[in-house]
């Protein structure tokens, strides 16, 4: 087996979860299990700089990447993610992570995935538009409808989307709507695209529930990220009658024993943009999220957030994920009900 140059090897790397999670099954491959080896290496990485004009006029220097991981099934699929703690080695096992979803679902796509070194939140609009705009044009040589189709991902949106196309597309001299998804329905996009992921994720959990006989009205529900995918998803579980007893983000972790009111957290959001402070909830320590007794556990936030001690003392019976993958192997095997 030939070891990556630019991998991390680190026991923390998303990319060295991938590869055990890839080890864990190859015993079960059979004839298949010379594929494995070609699992391990990424097609194409493309890293690059994307220097910004800010608003001050100085230009600051970001750095973006995009990741083709396999194109054996059909152009590359996956996300566009900007945060600050993006790197080349979490793109790599996210696009990865995009070549098995889309195999196992027998969608005729490849997996890829991109990113920004950069928080969203600390640029202006058009600063953002910039950083945007530049990134396309760098990756424009390896994107395209039949070469790769980027897609929103954690701190992306369709207006991010509606810059790449109209970036992509100015470039090439011609509207080319289909070199993005989720996009705003006036440029294309799909109906139902922004709650798709969240309602996916109830419904899943709904048939899961039906075939193991859980009782879903009356459960106790903790979500973990109150974004597109987790604030939809609590909506719906609440609307059959489930509790969501509680709710954690970046900002704070609120407990209510009675159930959390979804519709009017949603407007304190949108009107705060955060759930810290709101009146229908207490606020508790982020690490008693874990030990909250609870029957389903969402986590709708960022990847690696299950560790094996919070595995450990966590009082959930089922876990429903929301988000591309990590948890590692390790918590996974103290919760055998995880789906």
């Amino acid at each position: 087996m030939e070891k990556l140059s630019y991998a991390s090897e680190s026991s923390a790397s998303p990319w060295t979860t991938y590869l055990r999670q890839i080890d864990r099954v190859a015993p079960y491959l059979g004839d298949l299990a010379y594929w494995v080896e070609t699992l391990r290496h990424p097609k194409r990485a493309l890293i690059v700089d994307i220097p910004v004009q800010m608003d001050d006029g100085t230009i600051r220097h970001f750095e973006g990447y995009r990741v083709q991981h396999n194109l054996s099934r059909g152009p590359g699929k996956g996300g566009v993610r900007y945060h600050p703690d993006v790197d080349l080695n979490e793109v790599m096992a996210l696009s990865a992570w995009m070549t098995i979803k889309c195999a196992a679902v027998n969608i005729p796509y490849g997996g890829a995935k991109g990113g920004v070194r950069v928080d969203p939140f600390s640029l202006s609009e058009g600063e953002l538009e910039r950083l945007t705009r530049r990134y396309t044009s760098e990756i424009g040589l390896i994107i395209g409808p039949q070469k790769d189709i980027p897609a929103p991902d954690v701190g992306t949106n369709g207006k991010v989307m509606a810059w790449m196309m109209d970036t992509y597309s100015m470039n090439h001299g011609t509207t080319i709507t289909g070199v993005v998804t989720g996009k705003p329905i006036h440029l294309g996009g799909s109906l139902g695209r922004e709650k798709a992921t969240g309602r996916g994720v109830f419904i899943t959990g709904r048939e899961v529930a039906g075939r193991f006989g859980i009782e879903i009205e009356g459960a106790k529900v903790a979500l973990q990220g109150f974004g597109n995918v987790g604030s939809e998803a609590a909506r719906l579980f609440s609307e059959v009658g489930a509790r969501v007893v509680v709710i954690q983000d970046h900002t704070a972790t609120l407990f209510n024993e009675g159930g959390i009111d979804m519709a009017a957290l949603t407007a304190w959001q949108a009107e705060k943009k955060q759930i810290a402070g709101f009146p229908g909830a207490r606020e508790i320590d982020k690490e008693a999220f874990w030990t909250t007794p609870m029957d389903i556990l969402i986590p709708a936030a960022l990847e690696g957030q299950i560790t094996r001690e919070r595995a450990e003392k966590s009082a959930v019976s089922w876990c429903w994920k929301a988000r591309t993958a990590r948890p590692t192997l390790r918590p996974m095997t103290c919760w055998p009900s995880a789906a």
